[in-house]
């Protein structure tokens, strides 16, 4: 019988998570990146339309966005 690459079920280490005290940093960054991406593309959207413009403009607009929006969600 083959040995498989993945550990058994019973083991310890059978699941790779990452530690908790990284929960308190790791959730409000996936919740701002996410939330500041769809919000800032349609807010930009509506300002200029779906066009070249749009494509130059909303990647500044995200990212300003999201750094307001993520240490208020540490804070």
């Amino acid at each position: 019988m083959a040995s498989s690459n993945f550990p058994s079920s019973n083991s310890p280490k059978s699941s790779r998570k990452l530690p908790a005290r990284y929960a308190g940093i790791l959730m409000p960054l996936v919740l701002s990146v996410l939330m500041t991406f769809v919000v800032s593309a349609i807010a930009t959207a509506k300002s200029l339309g779906f066009g070249p413009d749009f494509l130059a403009t909303w990647p500044t607009a995200w990212a300003l966005s999201w750094v307001v929006a993520f240490p208020t969600l540490l804070l």
